[in-house]
């Protein structure tokens, strides 16, 4: 009867520490969704200015995303979208390549001052990325890449360049990894980077496909980097700077809706790299458990 009473008891707390748990979950999801439910009702918004005194707008319209593509003679959305989307996927693919290689090499490899550049590397990160704008728009700047066709260049550098630094969380995967793999592929004749591509990298899938995100998401939402080289040159303006330009007091009442409108386009083709790499980290981890 004691056991039974104990075992109701502990079910019965259980089941009260659930139930909190779960309504404290619900209450966050409702808050952190509530800001983006009223994002996409305002895209659809059909009054015009940016003085919204309801949740729910009085009248819906698709004209807010029509005007992004045709009313492009003060802000050119379309061409923003593009100049962004060129940008995020080259520093995505440089990116990734410098985090992978760096992380193999201080992995992997044993060579003089390895320990010195890790401890330097650890200490360069703890410093926010913008305390360094002024150098690096300096340095591009007498390359002659913060003026006009070169502009695109210059933001490619400035999100890749530095993205080896960022090698801790790939390392410390890598060294998860048995190095009897590198040793009996070196037995059978494979080069260095025969390891780094036909052995490692087949077994950093789930990491890559992190390092995959992150490095786009990186030059696609970033306004600091973007504002300070591109400057007046709104031609190679990127999505982040168009929209904050719509924002600006000459145009937030005409562009307010289509500025919700805006937001809501660019979150696809991050939602959509996110759902397709999920399913390459699922596909990886189901072959890691089955190997």
């Amino acid at each position: 009867m004691n056991k039974d009473k104990k075992t109701g008891s502990l079910k019965a707390q259980r089941l009260v520490s659930d139930i909190v748990v779960h309504t404290i979950l619900a209450i966050m999801a409702v808050v952190w969704v509530i800001p983006l439910v009223w994002l996409v009702l305002i895209s659809f918004r059909g009054e015009a200015g940016n003085n919204v005194t309801t949740f729910i707008p009085k009248s819906f319209t698709l004209a807010n995303y029509v005007k992004l593509f045709t009313e492009t003679t003060t802000i050119n959305f379309p061409r923003m979208f593009v100049n962004t989307f060129f940008i995020a996927i080259c520093s995505c693919l440089i990116s990734t390549f410098f985090v992978l290689a760096v992380s193999f090499a201080l992995s992997r490899l044993r060579w003089r001052m390895r320990k010195t550049y890790m401890n330097m590397a650890m200490v360069i990160t703890l410093f926010p990325g913008f305390m360094s704008m002024m150098a690096v728009y300096f340095l591009l700047k007498a390359m002659g890449l913060t003026e006009g066709n070169m502009i695109p260049l210059a933001l490619i550098i400035n999100f890749s360049a530095g993205a080896g630094v960022g090698f801790h969380v790939m390392k410390g995967y890598m060294d998860t990894i048995p190095f009897a793999l590198d040793e009996a592929g070196m037995l059978d004749g494979a080069t260095r980077w025969q390891v780094f591509t036909k052995i490692i990298l087949p077994l950093c899938k789930p990491m890559i496909v992190y390092q995959v995100i992150t490095s786009f998401l990186g030059p696609w939402v970033d306004f600091i980097f973007a504002k300070m080289i591109c400057r007046t040159s709104t031609q190679y303006y990127t999505v982040s700077v168009g929209l904050y330009t719509m924002l600006e007091k000459e145009y937030v009442f005409q562009w307010f809706n289509s500025f919700a409108a805006g937001a809501v386009l660019i979150s696809i083709p991050i939602s959509i790299l996110f759902i397709a790499m999920q399913n390459c980290y699922q596909e990886a981890m189901g072959g890691a458990v089955k190997g």
